[in-house]
């Protein structure tokens, strides 16, 4: 008889595809309410062009999160045993999915378009697709949801940060010492932020990763263990990487030089946040650890 695989590593890739898809909209939303709220770069071209790239990499993951989610709900009607309208109309969780993806996609391209209401509704769409399942009946199935939105809001910003703030301001035809001074006020709004969100994925996460252990020998003694253990391990060398970045490198910008070398640092952080992702998806392709008998 031959062994049942231990995991579906076509499952793990769509899991990981959907994690960047997901950040990446959430960390537009983030660069534009935090970031750019109050920004140096305000009523000038560079903060309505930073806008739109945001929005356009925002745009980008809710295109993707609507094509999993056009691809799933089809299969999950099909499991109830319902046309696929029935199932909308008697499934507060997935409709709200479903209208909540479209308010975001609409945000994003009235951005794109100029139109600055747009991040309203875009925001709100997003927010509402990622704790979609408050719509339903049990709050313990949030956990998961909000350890993903604090983890959008830190790792997805500062991917946001970095492509549509840093880049572009750091090759801008403007005097260096103004590049330093945008750089540095990008920065200084985001690293207060970054630090509230890690605390909540801290949160989040080890609440989550008690559910799915049930037990402390499980860490140490399952392949869903060991994963966590992987996972754990890449987390902190991001939360190593982050802290540096906050204690050593964020005091010292200002000039153009420490503008380009906190770009440099974070994307070595945004690096193993990737492969954190990587891990996480093949963690929530394996199968949870049981109770003994």
């Amino acid at each position: 008889m031959q062994a049942q695989q231990l995991i579906d590593w076509a499952d793990a890739g769509n899991e990981f595809v959907g994690f960047l898809a997901s950040f990446f909209a959430i960390g537009a939303i983030g660069f534009r309410f935090v970031v750019l709220r109050h920004s140096l770069l305000e009523h000038t071209e560079f903060h309505r062009a930073a806008s739109v790239r945001a929005a356009t990499i925002g745009l980008l993951g809710t295109i993707v999160t609507a094509i999993y989610a056009a691809i799933a709900l089809p299969h999950s009607a099909e499991r109830a045993h319902q046309a696929l309208g029935a199932f909308l109309a008697g499934n507060n969780v997935a409709l709200a999915e479903v209208i909540a993806l479209g308010c975001a996609i609409l945000g994003f391209l009235l951005v794109m378009g100029r139109v600055r209401a747009g991040w309203w509704l875009a925001g709100a769409g997003v927010i509402v697709v990622t704790l979609r399942n408050a719509f339903g009946n049990d709050w313990l199935r949030l956990i998961n949801p909000m350890h993903r939105l604090a983890g959008g809001l830190w790792i997805g910003t500062l991917f946001v940060l970095v492509m549509a703030g840093l880049v572009p301001i750091l090759a801008a035809p403007m005097p260096p010492e103004q590049r330093g001074t945008i750089a540095a006020d990008m920065v200084n709004s985001f690293s207060p932020f970054a630090l509230g969100s890690a605390f909540g994925l801290v949160m989040f996460g080890v609440w989550t990763a008690w559910r799915h252990l049930k037990r402390p020998q499980a860490l140490w003694t399952t392949p869903y263990g060991y994963a966590l253990i992987g996972k754990l391990f890449l987390v902190m060398m991001v939360f190593a990487l982050g802290a540096w970045n906050w204690r050593r490198q964020r005091p010292m910008l200002g000039s153009e030089d420490a503008a380009h070398a906190i770009r440099r640092s974070a994307r070595w952080e945004l690096t193993i946040a990737l492969l954190v992702l990587m891990v996480t998806g093949i963690l929530v392709s394996l199968p949870t650890p049981k109770l003994p008998h």
